[in-house]
């Protein structure tokens, strides 16, 4: 399944943002992937950062990262450098962009 999402970053901190994530810790990438997803791309306009993410059952990935604690040491990064972070919830497994159309 594709997911996309749309968060946004502090604009004070987006060069801090863009600079986490040229170094996501290894930990972390092998957990995505272990919880389902082959990919996750990033785009930003501005402060909008859109999300694709290419997973087997995204609720899955996000029950299986919650509380893993790479993960919440990194979301809690990520916390201090977004105004709208990515939701871990239940909730969040269904706040996806809806698609109005593919080619």
């Amino acid at each position: 399944m594709r997911i996309a999402l749309r968060t946004k970053v502090r604009a004070d901190r987006i060069e801090e943002y863009e600079a986490a994530h040229r170094e996501v810790p290894g930990e972390l990438v092998t957990a995505i992937r272990a919880a389902g997803a082959t990919s996750w791309t990033i785009w930003r306009s501005g402060t909008d950062l859109f999300h694709v993410i290419e997973c087997d059952d995204y609720a899955r990935l996000l029950a299986e990262l919650e509380h893993l604690p790479v993960n919440v040491t990194w979301q809690a990064r990520m916390a201090e450098l977004l105004d709208v972070v990515h939701d871990y919830t239940d909730e969040g497994s269904s706040a996806g962009l809806p698609v109005v159309w593919e080619l």
